[in-house]
């Protein structure tokens, strides 16, 4: 089990920051604008940098949780359906 230091400020932790983005994904049915997005997550904290928004969508990706494509990103399939399963 991961032990986070006693001052860790999880409002800029890759993870906490990821459902963020995942949930402002889910209000999109199709595919969005990075920048759209973007800008949304930026709104939310006055800590969260560009950097950390790309981190986290590297984060997600690498899971395979969004699809990106032109500029473009969504949640996958394999996202909605696990989902669905978590509340049936």
């Amino acid at each position: 089990m991961i032990l986070p230091h006693p001052e860790t400020d999880f409002s800029t932790n890759i993870l906490f920051v990821a459902t963020d983005i995942i949930k402002e994904l889910k209000k999109h049915k199709k595919t969005v604008l990075l920048e759209k997005v973007m800008q949304a997550f930026l709104s939310k904290d006055l800590k969260r940098t560009p950097d950390l928004f790309m981190k986290s969508l590297v984060f997600l990706y690498s899971f395979g949780l969004i699809e990106y494509d032109n500029y473009k990103v969504k949640l996958s399939p394999r996202t909605i359906e696990s989902q669905k399963n978590l509340f049936e």
